[in-house]
């Protein structure tokens, strides 16, 4: 045993001296004050973010609402706390909150089989097909990889998606790993409106917008752009210079990313979510629901590359339209959402009740999710880090990556090689009973790719290889287009890297009609 050491008079004094120092060391201002403004430009301008808008949740009240930079950067017009913004995916908690409601009215059950509802539900794999419920749809477990070329340009209405399901393939067994699933939240999206014998926009009109008094909040890209206040989407394009890009057209996919809201109008929705169902003293959500939002039902497979969290960020799980896990010990409820020129975040610590909602009209900026960092290193009156910085590394990290990538890809192009047929030879339409037709045509000398909405140049690659040419600096898609062929020497169809979780998809060639 070691023995006791006696205090000395040394000791006393050093204690003395120690509390002195601390009585001087003032600790930081828990508030959102003009420092932190200046934190906001600071991050803009290194980021290259035209324009954002932040709001801020204590409790019951909106501690701080402000916007940043322009809504059209062009014209220099600003952003606003009523500007709208596109929110993408943080959409799939509106769906879920409105499932909630119907499910607290007993209209379906979370783990009963979506078929009790849905009787022509149907996935390619038949146990999903018997066995998913509304639970395993807004949880990200079907099996399916995203397949999302399905829904983002393949030109097919929400029907038409929901009907495709069954010839879409699934890369894992039906629950056994978190993936990411859009398709799934529109089939969300149709139970809610089958329940309610309308559409999906009418039952989140009624049961979240109304109650929120979101009285400007919308489903379309069309609506946003009849607003009298709203934002204009920009992408860096590889030069690093920001250029407006087109807005996209996702009404088809709507309950999984299609609502457009101010941060005003976000700061009523994510402080009923931070109060467990209630606004302004009233229960929009059942309590019970919205716990079921808030509690993990999968965990996410560990990202293969460095983070900006560090031990920081706890791992994150996944709920029911929520992502959870920890931010410096403290539990975090969050969802993020991209979509063409637009990147948002819901984002609150809901046992201390706390809350941030970041809107930017940038394609896949990383600042919507750090900022909420800024806010809770501030309030929570924590060692202030650098998560500009961190962020900006794993930017740069995988920037780097994808540079590398595509260079050692170009070194594997085979030189001097030239197609087995005339170009003639390979126009014609394309089959994949879930994904639609690809038409590739012949003009001016070369190949067309055309599916649904997107039209791109073909340019040869090597062999009977073309390689499509970026249409969109939002979407800067190079697919390797490989024709084959039968023992004749005829093209008999196509195979293309769609889906980058599966092998390359075969479309089969259409006969002329």
């Amino acid at each position: 045993m070691n023995a006791r050491r006696p205090i000395t008079l040394g000791f006393v004094f050093a204690l003395g001296l120690a509390a002195q120092g601390q009585a001087q060391r003032k600790p930081a201002p828990r508030t959102l004050d003009a420092s932190f403004d200046a934190t906001i430009d600071s991050v803009r301008a290194a980021w290259k973010v035209p324009g954002l808008a932040i709001a801020v949740v204590k409790g019951n009240q909106v501690i701080y609402a402000k916007g940043f930079g322009f809504k059209d950067q062009e014209q220099k017009a600003a952003v606003t706390t009523k500007t709208k913004f596109a929110i993408g995916s943080v959409s799939k908690s509106f769906t879920v909150t409105a499932l909630g409601m119907q499910a607290a009215e007993k209209k379906f059950e979370w783990d009963a089989p979506v078929r009790r509802a849905l009787p022509d539900f149907m996935m390619f794999d038949p146990v999903a097909t018997e066995r998913m419920t509304p639970r395993d749809l807004v949880t990200h477990r079907s099996g399916l990889p995203r397949h999302d070329v399905t829904w983002g340009a393949g030109g097919f209405n929400r029907n038409e998606l929901y009907q495709r399901l069954r010839y879409l393939e699934p890369n894992k067994d039906f629950r056994a790993v978190w993936q990411y699933q859009n398709l799934m939240f529109l089939t969300a999206g149709i139970l809610s409106a089958k329940l309610d014998g309308t559409d999906w926009e009418s039952v989140v009109r009624t049961r979240v917008f109304g109650p929120l008094g979101m009285s400007t909040a919308d489903f379309s890209v069309s609506d946003l752009q009849r607003s009298p206040d709203f934002a204009f989407g920009y992408a860096r394009n590889p030069a690093d210079s920001v250029v407006r890009v087109p807005y996209r057209v996702i009404d088809a996919i709507g309950p999984a990313g299609s609502i457009n809201a101010s941060v005003e109008e976000m700061a009523k929705y994510l402080t009923m979510h931070l109060n467990q169902g209630t606004f302004e003293g009233r229960e929009i959500l059942p309590a019970a629901q919205a716990r079921e939002m808030q509690t993990p039902q999968m965990v996410i497979p560990p990202s293969p590359f460095p983070t900006a969290g560090g031990t920081d960020l706890g791992h994150e799980q996944y709920g029911m339209g929520f992502f959870i896990g920890t931010f410096r010990g403290h539990k975090l409820v969050h969802h993020g959402g991209n979509i063409d020129g637009f990147s948002a975040e819901v984002n609150f610590l809901p046992n201390d009740s706390i809350g941030v909602v970041v809107l930017t009209n940038l394609n896949g900026t990383s600042t919507r999710d750090f900022i909420p960092w800024l806010v809770y290193d501030r309030l929570l009156g924590l060692d202030r880090l650098d998560w500009s910085r961190r962020y900006l590394d794993v930017f740069n990290r995988a920037r780097a990556r994808a540079d590398s990538a595509r260079a050692k890809e170009v070194a594997g192009k085979a030189a001097n090689t030239t197609p087995t047929h005339p170009l003639s030879d390979f126009a014609g339409t394309f089959n994949h009973p879930g994904y639609g037709n690809i038409t590739i045509a012949q003009a001016d000398g070369k190949l067309t790719f055309k599916y649904g909405i997107v039209e791109m140049g073909l340019t040869h690659w090597h062999y009977d290889v073309f390689e499509t040419e970026p249409r969109s600096v939002a979407t800067p898609i190079r697919w390797k287009v490989q024709f084959l062929m039968d023992a004749s020497g005829n093209i008999t169809g196509l195979s293309l890297p769609i889906e980058p979780a599966l092998k390359p998809i075969v479309f089969t060639r259409q006969k002329a009609q």
